[in-house]
This record gives structure tokens, sequence and C-alpha cells, in this order.
């Protein structure tokens, strides 16, 4: 297989990947309500630790990560940095739009860590400490994730890795538009804070 073909196989499978709705999945299994007819109707952990299963989240947040950080060693193993690159936006997107839910996913922070995990784990450290900084602070899950998603390119741009930040770049534009209703619910003071009813 030609190099240029690799990549257009490391993009597909970081998309099937990512696209394993594992909040879901794991909410069936457990035999609680369908996760889209709970709260937001995303399928992340945020959402499954709404179901009062806070195991089923811790789950579910693991296993999104890990979907990310495995398309991304799986890729990069066989076809070196540029088909783990094109892995980690293939995962992406199959957890914002995965095929078997009609594209409608989850909002895509537990994938971005799992993808800062595979391909520079210095940065996932520095993601989840300005997550827990502004979660503590605020108490704001959504702005945290905002927070430490506008950071992490600006991070890898500064410790020499700019392919890395550029990537990142477009990853964290994604999840600002994901979290679009939240951004609206932060100006109007309305959004829910972590541990609220």
């Amino acid at each position: 297989m030609s190099s240029d073909a690799f990549l257009v196989v490391a993009f597909g499978l970081g998309y099937l990947l990512g696209s394993i709705p594992f909040g879901l999945i794991l909410t069936k299994l457990a035999g609680t309500q369908d996760l889209r007819s709970i709260g937001s109707g995303n399928i992340g952990a945020t959402n499954v630790l709404r179901t009062g299963r806070k195991g089923l989240a811790a789950a579910t947040l693991i296993c999104d990560m890990l979907k990310g950080t495995a398309a991304v060693l799986i890729a990069n193993y066989f076809g070196g940095f540029n088909a783990a690159m094109l892995a980690a936006l293939g995962a992406f997107l199959g957890h914002l739009f995965p095929v078997w839910l009609n594209f409608r996913g989850g909002k895509g922070v537990a994938v971005y860590i799992g993808v800062l995990i595979g391909m520079f784990p210095p940065a996932a450290l520095v993601f989840c400490v300005l997550w827990l900084a502004t979660a503590v602070t605020t108490r704001y899950s959504s702005l945290s994730a905002l927070v430490a998603s506008f950071i992490t390119p600006i991070f890898l741009w500064w410790f020499g890795h700019p392919e890395l930040a550029s990537l990142f770049v477009v990853l964290t534009l994604l999840l600002f538009y994901m979290h679009r209703e939240n951004i609206k619910r932060l100006q109007a003071g309305t959004e829910g804070r972590i541990g609220e009813k």
C-alpha cells in the first residue's frame, strides 16, 4: 500500500474508532433509559453522569479517551506521524459526527484528551491541570474545557510542535463549535454548574 493510500486508511480507521458511542453502549448495557433522552441528549461522559451512575460516567470518559489514543498509536505504528495526525482528526470527527447516530455525537473533550495522550502526553497533562483548575474555580465543566482547549495549541506551539499546534487549532475550533450552546448559556449566566441537579 502506498503512503498516500495509508493516510486515507488512517483517517478512516480514526473515524471508525472515534465513532464508537461508548456512552450509549454502556448505559444501554446497564439498563438505564436512552442517554439521548436525558439532560442535553449528548452521548458523552458529562451527560452519562446525569443518569446518576458515576461509575458509568467514568467508564465512558476512559473509553472515549482511549479510542482517540488507540487511533493515534495504531496509525503512527504503521504509517508514521502524518498518518497519526490524520487518524487524530478522524477520531475526533467520528466522535462528533458518528455515522451510526445520524451524525449526532458528543462534544469531543474526552477524545481531545485521548489524542493528546497519543501525540504529546505533556500537553494532555497541561490540559487536565487547566481543566481541573478552572473547574474548581468556576464549577463550570464547559468553561473548563473551553479554557483548556484554547491554551493547548499555544502550549504545543511554544514547545516546538507547530504541526501538532495546527492540528489542535482545528480540533479546538470544532470543540468550540460543539459547545456553542454552552457558550450562549455562559454568557447569559444560565449554564449549569458541576454538582447541580
